[in-house]
């Protein structure tokens, strides 16, 4: 039970020193300039009409700041925020009691709009564009239709599968933001704020370390931040070097790239145990004893967009560069996967 208490303790300080990490306005936001701009005109335009914003869908891969420009919006809007996901609406009345709660101008964050439930999408198209539910009072024959009018209200989606998304309701948000990954320089900013946030000092070839191995995420860069933290404080460390971040990074198993564990043996698997490929996501997650899922949506967007694995009609192919990567001299074959027209990737499957 103690063992327990401490997880628990410890996965609550790194949630509320992840929130503390997160910028409060849009210009203390770092990276995805055009996002930034596109967002600071429209926020700029309801603020001068006195109006809510339009609705906002907020498209890219985990970790990139989806929740975190929500939470800026509402507070440029000053506005309240409400925060729900997909998963966590899996009937009808369940939004239709969210949205009949809402105030004049609330901002309604939707994270995994993507996972949503049929019947409670049907009920959003209305909500967004006429600002109006309606509720069935009765059953059968006898069942009505009562109109209840909703105030105007800013929901802003999250989603890492956009394709997912029904035309109709895509078509529904006045602003669509697809946010890109961060260039090292990006994050290496990141990770000096944030150090200094957190009261870490550490010197500039140390941030840009942890920046190039943060695999162009904001979240995997503050996370490498805090265990290279530890590491330097387990140590008597007062600053954090370059040193200390190799050594500490090198414990996580986190390699130049940013290559972890996961990746590495998925990699491998692919190479060692199956030649290279082609082989079917199962039976590859089979033998490294890993979920699926877990394959899917952490371990190959990593490979595919460095360029060492690909995604085919046949299977899973590990790349020449896969191959190089961890010290292999690839077979002459492999020359024959670099054909496009074996290639079967979308990013919007990818990132799930």
């Amino acid at each position: 039970m103690s063992d327990r208490i401490v997880s628990q303790t410890s996965d609550e300080n790194e949630r509320a020193q992840e929130l503390a990490l997160r910028p409060k306005k849009l210009q203390e936001f770092v990276g995805q300039h055009r996002v930034r701009k596109q967002l600071s005109l429209l926020l700029d335009a309801a603020i001068a009409r006195g109006a809510p914003a339009d609705h906002i869908l907020l498209s890219g891969p985990p970790g990139l700041g989806k929740t975190t420009l929500a939470m800026i919006i509402a507070e440029e809007m000053n506005a309240p925020i409400r925060i729900t996901s997909g998963p966590a609406i899996t009937h009808a009345g369940d939004l239709a009691s969210i949205l009949s709660s809402l105030v004049e101008g609330e901002v309604l964050f939707l994270d995994e709009i993507h996972r949503m439930s049929r019947p409670a999408e049907e009920l959003l198209y209305l909500a967004m564009e006429d600002f109006r539910v309606d509720v069935i009072v009765g059953k059968g024959a006898g069942a009505t239709s009562i109109p209840l009018e909703l105030p105007h209200f800013t929901l802003i989606g999250a989603t890492t599968r956009a394709g997912l998304l029904p035309s109709p309701l895509r078509d529904r948000f006045g602003f669509t933001a697809q946010l890109d990954f961060y260039e090292n320089e990006e994050l290496d900013l990141i990770v000096q704020r944030s150090s200094n946030l957190l009261d870490i000092k550490i010197n500039s070839e140390a941030a840009l370390e942890i920046a190039s191995r943060s695999r162009g995420t904001p979240r995997v860069a503050n996370r490498l931040l805090r265990r290279v933290r530890d590491f330097a404080e387990v140590n008597k460390a007062k600053n954090v070097d370059l040193n200390h971040a190799q050594a500490a990074l090198a414990i996580y198993e986190v390699d130049e790239i940013g290559m972890d564990r996961l990746d590495k043996s998925v990699l491998t698997a692919l190479i060692k145990n199956f030649n290279g490929g082609p082989v079917g996501v199962s039976t590859l997650a089979m033998a490294v004893g890993e979920e699926i899922e877990t394959i899917e949506s952490l371990a190959e967007p990593f490979l595919v967009r460095m360029g060492f694995l690909a995604r085919t009609p046949r299977g899973r192919v590990a790349t020449a560069a896969g191959w190089m990567h961890l010290g292999i001299k690839p077979p002459l074959a492999i020359s024959n996967i670099d054909d496009p027209n074996l290639f079967d990737i979308d990013p919007d499957e990818i990132y799930g």
